[in-house]
């Protein structure tokens, strides 16, 4: 067991810094960004609102408090958010719209996405005896839904009628990089209907740390207030800064070559039997196995070497990222076949 080579694709969150990425930490010009005087945090933020086509951007820790943020910003508790099924915001960030926003989902469409009329017809009247829809989120790329984008002309759509009846809109754009990449759509198209947008730096882009709020000036200014709020505010986090702005310069093309070997994956286990794939469009890799439990398969999978997260009863994910390669994908899915098979 001790010489089984190990295949992790159980998320692009298990990326480590490359050696390149590392120097750029290493050499980072820091400062106290508590007090705004953080340069390479100054100048991250920055880059990303350049990179979204929003005026300002805030680094905070994680994508989780990014979205949070987001529902501070835009909600009043007792609020209705609207979702679509199994946003993250919702499904995986452990009830903090609960603890800290104290709003409520109403949830529409399916796999993550959902229409203009959906969204409209979640939407509550104006009553005492209602709760008040404030925002919508959308997920972009989706999760649960398999790495699916969210259309661009929807969106727009959305954003259209949103405002017609005064809501805002958040995109949840933590694999945002990659539908920017799938689609060829620059990130600041995707991004130009939303108020505003969280980015990941720690998933497919491969730094360790670290996400940003993106929004109008004054959208940042009230996110700083509840970044220091929530503890999310740091001090010489330049260090982390620096492997970000590298990640963005370095690793958001390469992503292309991760949604490939997730085709690749996907392909070598079609038609092997009791398992049913999602369509793959990034980097994720939705298997779903119908009768046949997807927690025995993944500790099944795990010793012969291939590491997959169950991500229900019957549904397993695979993730590729840049510290896998795609031969080694299709090497894994070759065994994972096998388990299946077995």
């Amino acid at each position: 067991m001790a010489d089984l080579k190990r295949y992790d694709l159980r998320s692009d969150t298990l990326t480590r810094p490359s050696i390149g990425m590392r120097a750029a930490m290493a050499e980072a010009e820091v400062g106290d960004d508590v007090y705004g005087e953080d340069p390479t945090v100054r100048r991250l933020e920055e880059q990303v609102a350049q990179f979204l086509g929003k005026e300002s951007a805030l680094f905070v820790p994680s994508g989780t408090m990014a979205n949070q943020i987001a529902l501070l910003v835009h909600t009043r508790r007792g609020d209705e958010v609207v979702v679509g099924e199994g946003t993250h915001c919702m499904h995986f960030e452990g009830g903090a719209a609960a603890a800290w926003s104290g709003v409520q989902f109403a949830v529409v469409g399916r796999g993550g996405l959902f229409s203009t009329e959906e969204a409209l017809g979640a939407i509550r009247p104006k009553a005492e005896h209602l709760p008040q829809s404030s925002l919508i989120v959308v997920e972009n790329t989706h999760n649960l839904g398999g790495g699916r984008v969210f259309p661009k002309a929807e969106c727009e759509r959305l954003a259209e009628a949103a405002r017609a009846r005064g809501l805002a809109l958040h995109m949840d754009g933590a694999r945002l990089w990659n539908a920017a990449v799938a689609t060829g759509i620059p990130a600041h198209e995707l991004a130009a209907p939303f108020d505003t947008v969280s980015v990941c730096f720690s998933k497919g882009l491969g730094a360790p740390v670290g996400s940003a709020f993106v929004g109008s000036r004054e959208h940042v200014r009230a996110a700083r207030r509840f970044r220091k709020m929530l503890g999310g505010a740091m001090r010489q986090s330049g260090i982390l800064a620096a492997a970000a702005s590298y990640a963005l310069e370095h690793n958001r093309e390469r992503l292309a070559r991760d949604h490939t070997a997730a085709r690749g994956f996907a392909e070598r286990l079609r038609g092997v039997p009791g398992v049913e794939l999602a369509p793959v469009e990034t980097n994720i890799v939705l298997i779903k196995t119908p009768n046949l439990d997807a927690h025995e398969m993944a500790e099944r999978a795990a010793k012969s070497g291939v590491l997959i997260h169950a991500m229900g009863s019957h549904i397993l994910r695979a993730v590729t990222h840049l510290d896998i390669s795609e031969d080694d994908t299709l090497e894994a899915a070759a065994l994972l076949a096998h388990v299946f098979t077995s």
